[in-house]
């Protein structure tokens, strides 16, 4: 055994131990200066006793439900391509909202996060003319412009996604 320890360890071997080293991090098992540490050991290390070293202290992998680390979700089924039928049952492609809300919800759930920036920004700006005593430009207008664009072409699209559904419920 002595002998594999002493083996030179491959880079496979070094980018498990930093998985290990990840998990044992999240788990809270180490802090994030030991874990830099660790880190910079492992990727450094040249032999398997090396890489041993980094990790002798920690346990094993946890079992999945024992471990604290929460497991991924997996991925959203693909949204459907823009002017493609929505599949039966499911609305068409748009932002992410709450199901069963109306047209309303939707463009504010849509605008929040632009009111938001835009209500932090224009009282900087302000403030900052206030105090100088000049105007030298509305420089939030380079933030929120290009942004406020491209949420009102969503917003249109929106809308006339919902437009659409009312014409067609009325047809039947």
């Amino acid at each position: 055994m002595d002998g594999q320890r002493e083996m030179r360890a491959a880079d496979r071997d070094r980018e498990a131990t930093a998985e290990r080293l990840r998990v044992a991090l999240e788990e809270g098992r180490l802090g994030l200066h030991e874990y830099d540490e660790r880190l910079a050991r492992a990727y450094g290390a040249r032999t398997y006793a090396d890489l041993d070293e980094v990790v002798a202290d920690l346990p094993g992998p946890a079992p999945a439900e024992r471990s604290a680390v929460v497991p991924a979700t997996a991925a959203p089924p693909p949204a459907p391509e823009l002017g493609a039928p929505a599949p039966t049952g499911q609305p068409a492609a748009g932002p992410e909202v709450p199901a069963g809300s109306d047209a309303r919800s939707r463009l504010l759930h849509l605008w929040m996060p632009w009111l938001r920036v835009a209500a932090l920004l224009l009282p900087i700006w302000l403030i900052s003319v206030i105090a100088t005593g000049h105007v030298a430009g509305v420089w939030p207008l380079w933030v929120l412009g290009p942004w406020g664009g491209l949420v009102l072409m969503q917003s249109v699209g929106l809308i006339g996604v919902d437009h659409g559904r009312k014409r067609h419920d009325r047809r039947r």
